[in-house]
């Protein structure tokens, strides 16, 4: 096929210094503990282009100080692409991509234990006739499972360097190196397609194709051969060449189709089938194995952990004591980072004059920083597990027992962890969505994610339940209070489901790609790459979430602060906050908005804390403290609820808050997207400013909708 225009092949190899290369590979092929070990900390993660793919590039310098920028590419088993994914790397690796250059070369790292399987995507790219060195990653487990591998013959039969690695232990990276910046400077020699001898009858019938192609730019009939059946099988490639130069290729392609049709060989799995015959005839002869005791331990395990009963059992108590130690481990360092902020804070209010800087300084700049660093702690555990999890092989196996389940509201086995993630927080939650390969699944994923009700929900549910529901019990076996909570968590849950079952249906539409489900062999982790990852996440989330949040944050206490009311010394200095908030821009806002939220049960006060929580939900309680000039309340104060349960409605002589004002309250509170934070971070991990808005109201308006139910329905029914 032509080659797509590169800025990388403007130099002869021998005058250049920068390259390009691609790093592909199978899923579990140990390929990130490769990009790890050649870039270090020298990377960055985005996006790429126009996609939800994450996409990771690093620079390290090859073995003759050429400086080599490296892009890991999705995992992918063909190059015949099922989902987003592996059409991203499809395309790069063809030379198509509009967004990357063609690579320089491909490092191709395949799983040592389970080489058949990877060897077919090696054909595929080895016939793209670019310069390619075959990696086996894992050589020791190979060993171990009494593998073991001529090297120097499958390099011959393939035609490429091929070296033997141990990535995790960076066994082999020297000769890594030294082989990459062979091909790099002198280019790969010639070699012919994988299909050393094409079947004869089938390269009659494709005769009129080679001929074609040989005028159109395809080097030899080796090559011409495998792009002949790369035509016939797929209709896209096909579509790439008619896009370029049709000259009559349609009804070649046709006429011969109709003739393996006749044959009754059926043109779609052509290709497939030659390949995994060459892939069967390699391993033949170049790969043998013996019996070992090491290699039936993962298959011993997984009767256990991938059992009907006792598998999910097991599920929920590895993930349960995950959720709970981050729950746990997380409450310390963020303690201490919230009294440092506060101390700070103070520090800044003794040093400093009283004034409008002052308080941008610690009402805003401060407290916005303190609002980005207080989730680090969460971030960072939950990757540091998710990190363990994967390196394993555990959390392949969390994928497939989830997926039966997750599939039928539109999700992969692959969406759980970022689902119970969301339980402690929606931030770290949306960004565990990096390990989905499907892009449609993991994009539900993130919309639905902040449904489940976070720690930060729960300041709200105490301080409402607290305060106006009953403290009974029913039956003597329910206690009403607890019941009501659990509903707030189901009601969250039973909003996912149906989100994304619509979603899927209605929004974000297309084939899901079949959920491959591989189960790697176990393994220790790579300390490094866990330590990398966790560093990774943290990084990324402090640069880029952490500055919207810092911003709108400032934004936020601004609304809040201004305009200034003069002070008199006849009233406290809470009354002051109180009517300072109530007649800033917030509170204006506040009273502005009433109309739409008076007919949820809410007046203007709420109005002004559905405001001020777009901060961070808990802020709600503090604002509400603030309007009824209670000191230093929380959730639990005494004070605050007994403020809101006396507080009367001067129009009409009734309570302005009841427990079905408070349910009401409560549900908007589970389904509203209230969140700045969460809202920074898909726009990050969307790498769009659509999904955001997308999400922020479609989750408004089924909040809306929601409490308008609840609190009208109350009504009719005497609950007012």
């Amino acid at each position: 096929m032509p080659k797509a225009a590169s800025t990388t092949e403007q130099a002869h190899p021998e005058q250049r210094a920068r390259f390009f290369v691609a790093l592909a590979g199978n899923p579990n092929s140990g390929k990130t503990t490769l990009f790890n070990a050649l870039t270090g900390l020298n990377h960055k993660v985005a996006n790429f282009a126009g996609v939800t793919v994450e996409r990771k590039s690093g620079t390290f310098t090859g073995a003759r100080a050429e400086q080599i920028t490296l892009v890991d590419l999705p995992g992918l088993y063909s190059l015949n692409a099922r989902s987003m994914d592996e059409q991203i790397a499809s395309d790069i690796l063809s030379g198509v991509s509009r967004h990357d250059p063609r690579p320089d070369a491909v490092i191709l790292t395949l799983d040592a234990t389970n080489l058949e399987r990877g060897l077919f995507l090696s054909t595929q790219i080895i016939d793209l006739n670019i310069p390619v060195i075959l990696v086996l990653n894992m050589m020791d487990l190979a060993e171990k499972h009494g593998i073991s591998i001529d090297i120097d013959g499958l390099s011959k039969a393939l035609g490429v360097p091929v070296i033997g690695m141990v990535a995790k232990q960076k066994h082999g990276l020297d000769e890594l190196k030294n082989a990459l910046s062979e091909i790099l400077h002198k280019g790969q020699a010639a070699r012919h397609s994988c299909f050393a001898s094409p079947n004869r009858e089938l390269g009659h019938i494709c005769l009129p194709l080679i001929e074609w192609l040989r005028e159109n730019g395809v080097e030899d009939n080796s090559h011409a051969f495998t792009e002949s059946l790369r035509i016939i099988s797929q209709p896209e490639i096909q579509q790439r060449w008619e896009s370029r130069t049709n000259n009559g290729l349609s009804g070649i392609v046709e006429d011969i189709r109709g003739k393996l049709q006749d044959k009754g060989l059926p043109w779609k799995q052509t290709e497939i089938r030659m390949r995994y015959e060459t892939v069967d005839d390699i391993c033949r002869k170049y790969i043998r194995r013996e019996s070992r005791p090491a290699s039936r331990t993962t298959e011993t395990i997984d009767r256990i952990l991938t059992h009907k009963f006792l598998g999910p059992l097991i599920m929920i108590i590895i993930l349960g004591t995950v959720f709970q130690s981050i729950f746990a481990w997380a409450e310390y360092p963020m303690t201490m980072i919230e009294d440092g902020i506060a101390a700070l804070g103070d520090l800044a209010v003794e040093w400093l004059p009283a004034g409008p800087l002052r308080d941008l300084l610690v009402n805003g700049a401060i407290a916005g920083v303190g609002a980005v660093l207080v989730f680090l702690p969460q971030i960072t555990l939950l990757f540091f597990f998710i990190s363990i999890l994967e390196d394993t092989g555990y959390l392949s196996r969390v994928a497939f027992l989830m997926d039966r389940i997750l599939e039928k509201i539109g999700l992969s086995g692959q969406s759980v962890i970022p689902l119970l993630s969301s339980f402690a927080c929606a931030i770290p939650g949306i960004m565990a969505t990096r390990t989905i390969q499907n892009s449609r699944d993991r994009l539900i994923t993130i919309l639905v994610a902040p449904f489940m009700s976070c720690s930060a929900r729960l300041p709200v549910y105490t301080l409402m339940i607290g305060a106006f529901i009953p403290e009974i019990w029913i039956g003597s076996v329910f206690y009403l209070p607890g019941l009501v909570l659990l509903s707030m968590y189901l009601i969250g849950m039973i909003a996912a489901v149906v989100s994304a079952t619509i979603l899927r249906k209605f929004v974000i539409k297309g084939k899901s790609a079949n959920f491959i489900m591989e189960l790697p062999t176990y393994r220790l982790p790579v300390w490094r790459s866990v330590g990398i990852r966790v560093y990774q996440a943290a990084r990324l989330f402090v640069s880029n979430a952490g500055k919207i949040i810092l911003a709108v944050s400032i934004i936020l206490w601004f609304l809040a602060s201004y305009p200034k009311i003069e002070a008199s010394a006849e009233v406290s200095a809470q009354e002051l906050a109180r009517a300072q908030i109530e007649n800033s821009f917030a509170g204006k806002m506040g009273h502005a908005i009433e109309p739409a939220i008076r007919p949820l049960g809410f007046d203007w006060k709420i109005g002004v804390g559905l405001i001020t929580s777009f901060a961070a939900r808990e802020v709600l309680v503090s604002t509400m403290a603030t309007i009824y000039n209670i000191q230093d309340a929380d959730e639990t104060s005494v004070n605050l609820r007994s403020a809101m349960r006396d507080d009367i409605d001067p129009r009409t002589g009734k309570p302005v808050y009841s427990a079905l004002v408070a349910i009401s309250l409560m549900v908007f509170f589970v389904l509203a997207c209230q969140c700045m934070s969460t809202l920074a971070v898909v726009r990050k991990e969307t790498n769009s400013l659509r999904w955001p808005a997308f999400m922020f109201v479609y989750m408004l308006l089924l909040a809306w909708i929601s409490s308008f139910a609840i609190y009208q329905a109350g009504r009719l029914l005497g609950f007012a």
